[in-house]
């Protein structure tokens, strides 16, 4: 297990740090694009770049290349939705997408405003469906950022530090430790796993919410 595990990370490091991290915020960049989200994984992509971090200059480049990547995607996303909407959603690839979906953004964002932005950054769909959403809508671009950048820094920082943290704990071990590779394995599973649980008590809450809106909550919708 540390032979192999070992070998992987090792191959991962050596790539150029460089196009490593402009890998990463490619990646993201086209996760967030206009549903693109929907079949490019860049949060794993971060992940395994983050286990190449060798010092704290690579985790601020990284950091840094993902932040922009997500906001980058997500500006096109806007873009796009306010340019070309309509004939988006009723293209072919829209209606794969189903009209259910589209229609379950525009409730959420006309329900919710500014803070169905920031919580769909980490909802699946949502993520990849509200920017444009949003861009059809009457909110402004710099209200639409205000909400989804500080979104987009909590989601990269959380994802960059436990691929460098779990990548780190494997090296000091591996020497020692025979079953090093298992901790490594188990804090990528045990974080994937909660990010899980997060979503899905998210969803949760917000499919309440949108099917009892005024329910416990005077401020429903925040007037972005």
């Amino acid at each position: 297990m540390n032979e192999l595990l070992g070998w992987i990370l090792n191959a991962v490091r050596d790539v150029d740090p460089v196009l490593r991290i402009l890998l990463a915020g490619t990646a993201i960049f086209c996760e967030t694009s206009i549903l693109i989200g929907l079949v490019v994984p860049g949060d794993t992509v971060v992940i395994v770049a983050s286990t190449g971090i060798t010092n704290w200059l690579e985790f601020g480049a990284l950091l840094v290349a993902t932040v922009v990547g997500a906001l980058g995607g997500e500006s096109v996303g806007f873009a796009l939705g306010h340019y070309f909407g309509p004939k988006i959603r009723r293209s072919r690839l829209g209606r794969r997408i189903g009209e259910g979906h589209w229609t379950r953004a525009e409730n959420y964002l006309d329900r919710r405003g500014g803070i169905a932005i920031f919580i769909s950054r980490f909802l699946p769909v949502l993520h990849s469906l509200i920017p444009l959403t949003v861009g059809m809508s009457a909110m402004r671009y710099r209200k639409f950022i205000a909400w989804t950048a500080p979104a987009c820094i909590l989601w990269a920082v959380a994802y960059v530090s436990v691929g460098w943290a779990a990548a780190d704990s494997y090296r000091h071990l591996s020497d020692r430790l025979h079953f090093a590779g298992y901790v490594f394995v188990a804090i990528i599973v045990v974080f994937f796993i909660l990010v899980l649980l997060i979503k899905k008590l998210i969803e949760r809450r917000e499919a309440r919410h949108m099917e009892h809106p005024g329910d416990g909550d005077p401020n429903t919708r925040d007037d972005a």
